[in-house]
């Protein structure tokens, strides 16, 4: 199972790109020790030129086609951004612009998003959430947001949990195939039940109520 994390930090060390690091660690370890679940981060810093290019030329770069590719082809997406202008940065916009408007159709994505106030919690919301609506993914209820004072205190480790554990039960439940709960119907026992309703309608041992009548049972109570 592929975990690809999308990570738009910009500075080196990155408070957003450490949040994707615990949000990747802990999805993995939600998982079954069946699934063996394979993490490739993806650094938007790195592909913030071929990013530019695209919009210009209208091809990606051997990088970014290789990020694009590895984001289609995900099982799950956790996508972290810094919070710019009170939303999501403009190389992090930049790339799911580019990317194919069906790629994310269905997949399973962890919101998240750092910044220096929690005043700017609510970017999850009015801003990343209705990105990756329009995108058609299937966003998981909980998304996390990191402020400065958030790092080593309670809560950011519980929230981190529960939105792994989602995400987890979504890729682990998207990629298992179904299966029946009986034999599948043949033709064949189709029509015996036909016929075998047909025989007791026959026998009377339905009784059909007529609309109207059910109607006026309901209207004289």
């Amino acid at each position: 199972m592929r975990l690809v994390v999308v990570s738009a930090g910009l500075s080196v060390p990155s408070s957003t790109r450490l949040l994707a690091d615990r949000l990747a660690a802990a999805t993995a370890g939600r998982t079954s020790a069946e699934v063996e679940v394979e993490v490739e981060v993806v650094e938007l810093r790195d592909l913030a030129v071929e990013i530019a290019h695209n919009f210009t030329n209208g091809f990606p770069g051997r990088k970014l086609a290789a990020a694009l590719a590895a984001v289609t082809a995900a099982d799950g997406l956790i996508v972290v951004t810094p919070v710019f202008s009170a939303s999501y940065s403009g190389l992090f916009k930049s790339f799911f612009d580019v990317i194919d408007p069906d790629a994310l159709a269905g997949k399973p994505v962890l919101i998240a998003a750092t910044g220096g106030s929690a005043r700017h919690s609510l970017v999850l919301e009015h801003a990343l959430r209705p990105l990756f609506s329009y995108l058609r993914a299937v966003i998981v209820p909980t998304a996390v947001y990191a402020a400065s004072e958030d790092w080593g205190a309670e809560g950011l480790p519980e929230r981190i949990e529960r939105a792994a554990g989602e995400l987890a039960t979504l890729m682990t439940g998207l990629s298992t195939p179904p299966t029946r709960s009986g034999p599948a119907k043949t033709e064949k026992t189709e029509k015996a039940e036909k016929a075998e309703k047909a025989e007791k309608d026959e026998k009377g041992e339905f009784t059909v109520v007529p609309f109207a009548d059910q109607l006026a049972a309901l209207a004289a109570r």
